[in-house]
């Protein structure tokens, strides 16, 4: 025979309300963490000369910027949800890159210190070939945007690297190529750095731009030096802080602060 044991009332209520007291500062311990990453990690909307982009300015001395292709299997993430279903949520996360039909990254694409893809010079089709083009290089505690054959011959130490092309601005002066009058334009997306590498801002446009304009919001509207284009056909932003995660065509290199990371460093 067995007897079945039942707990006092007041042991049961106890138990109930300690279990809630735990939910609440876990809750709060979460909500903690997503405060410390968006402040780690601005992002906002702006406007320059009345247009609209979206911008996230990363720190990189307090927060890790690192490239994600593959997940444990070898399988290219693609999404932004991927990406955190392996690591973890993400702070901050754009598409980083251009990249062939198996999502292979056109030029130069280095992680965690090994180069997956070679760095490619010279002029070729489409707008990674629009020379002169750059690379990305974030070391441990700096980010750079580099224009290829400096990169080639200077060889900077970047413990992860993404190529991409064209460059917007090379030292103040926008691409040779670029026209203010041009009629081609798209939502665009791209990175520029400060001289020092201290610097990294992220930005991407809410309505389709021309890459005049585009280069114009890094030199005069965000006063960096130097700035790389990374799509203008797959843009994507992951920005938690503003409630946006864009989904869509599946991406190839992606660059994003893991929450964890931000304002860790």
């Amino acid at each position: 025979m067995t007897l079945a044991l039942r707990r006092p009332a007041a042991s049961v209520a106890l138990i109930r309300a300690l279990r809630r007291v735990a939910a609440s500062l876990a809750g709060l311990a979460a909500l903690a963490g997503a405060a410390t990453a968006a402040a780690a990690v601005e992002c906002r909307d702006i406007r320059f000369e009345d247009v609209p982009y979206t911008i996230c300015e990363v720190r990189p001395a307090e927060s890790r910027l690192r490239l994600f292709l593959r997940d444990a299997q070898g399988r290219p993430f693609g999404h932004f949800a991927a990406v955190e279903a392996e690591h973890g949520p993400l702070a901050f996360a754009m598409n980083a890159g251009m990249y062939h039909h198996d999502r292979r990254p056109v030029g130069l694409y280095r992680e965690r210190g090994e180069d997956k893809a070679p760095l490619v010079l010279g002029p070729g089709p489409g707008n990674f070939g629009m020379v002169p083009n750059g690379v990305l290089c974030l070391g441990p505690d700096r980010a750079r945007v580099i224009e290829s054959e400096t990169f080639a011959r200077s060889r900077p130490d970047c413990t992860e690297a993404t190529q991409s092309g064209p460059m917007l601005l090379i030292e103040g002066t926008i691409h040779p190529r670029f026209l203010p009058d041009s009629e081609s334009r798209h939502v665009r997306n791209g990175v520029g750095t400060s001289e020092d590498g201290t610097r990294a801002v992220f930005a991407i446009s809410r309505v389709p731009v021309t890459f005049w304009d585009f280069a114009r919001l890094f030199r005069d509207g965000l006063g960096l030096p130097d700035a790389l284009y990374f799509d203008g056909r797959v843009s994507r932003l992951h920005a938690p802080a503003l409630g946006r995660s864009d989904f869509g065509r599946a991406m190839g290199p992606i660059v994003g602060v893991l929450a964890a990371e931000a304002g860790e460093r």
